[in-house]
């Protein structure tokens, strides 16, 4: 681990070597289902749209310290393809919460040099939150910096059906058919595997995200709900990261 340099300005990769991270075995992509926004809003006596909003709050410090942090993706639940269940005027505030938050964000993310993707069933939400994230995605494009994706009306069984359909339309035999080809058919195959899968609040599921891609992730839990992660938190499930001993179904001595 490289020494802190005395007088040197107190900057997240410096905190983050303070703590023990070894700033060159960082996970890659790190993965995060933002859960317990409506037990937080429940404990200030807040409706639970309110706690939805702070947790979008919340999104932009995580994501600008996983920035400066050095890890390259970053992708978010941000609203399952299950939440459509959920009571009618919680859904549409979400849908206008997730807008809202794409326009007011993407100047600051095109300045941060963070590249904005999506993944889920984009051509199904409501017109004006489709065009809000499209033109995010194009906006900006040619950022060189972390690939912070939003997963919006997504489902990691439905992500594997319209990879099944999309392979039976282009007519791939069956002896063709592998785990690399499943892989291109997903809908950011580009994107490497995530290392790293945090999850908030406490619950201990997988709630249907990125199920294909995660087979291998570490996994850690906090009990923290989602408004309340910040930097300590992230920087935490990094260090619990890099305890573990990835062994991909091998034996590592």
């Amino acid at each position: 681990m490289a020494a802190v340099q005395k007088g040197a300005r107190d900057t997240v990769p410096l905190r983050a070597q303070a703590l023990g991270i070894d700033l060159a075995a960082l996970p890659k992509h790190v993965a995060i289902i933002m859960d317990g926004n409506g037990r937080w809003a429940r404990r200030n006596g807040l409706a639970r749209l309110l706690g939805h909003r702070e947790g979008y709050r919340a999104l932009r410090g995580v994501l600008l310290t996983a920035a400066e942090l050095g890890i390259k993706y970053l992708t978010v639940y941000a609203f399952s393809a299950e939440n459509w269940r959920r009571p009618s005027d919680e859904v549409d505030g979400l849908m206008k919460l997730i807008e809202k938050a794409a326009r007011d964000e993407l100047r600051a993310m095109h300045q941060n040099n963070v590249r904005v993707n999506v993944s889920g069933r984009i051509d199904e939400v409501p017109a004006g939150l489709r065009n809000a994230l499209e033109s995010g995605v194009e906006t900006t494009k040619d950022n060189t910096g972390i690939t912070f994706t939003l997963a919006v009306n997504y489902g990691g069984r439905a992500e594997i059906v319209d990879a099944i359909k999309r392979i039976v339309q282009d007519g791939v035999k069956a002896e063709d058919i592998s785990e690399e080809l499943v892989q291109k058919y997903l809908y950011n195959p580009q994107h490497p595997d995530p290392d790293l899968m945090i999850r908030t609040a406490g619950e201990m599921r997988w709630s249907n995200f990125l199920i294909w891609q995660a087979a291998y992730a570490e996994l850690v839990v906090t009990d923290v709900t989602w408004p309340e992660f910040g930097e300590t938190q992230l920087l935490g499930a990094v260090k619990e990261y890099q305890r573990r001993t990835r062994k991909f179904g091998a034996v590592v001595e």
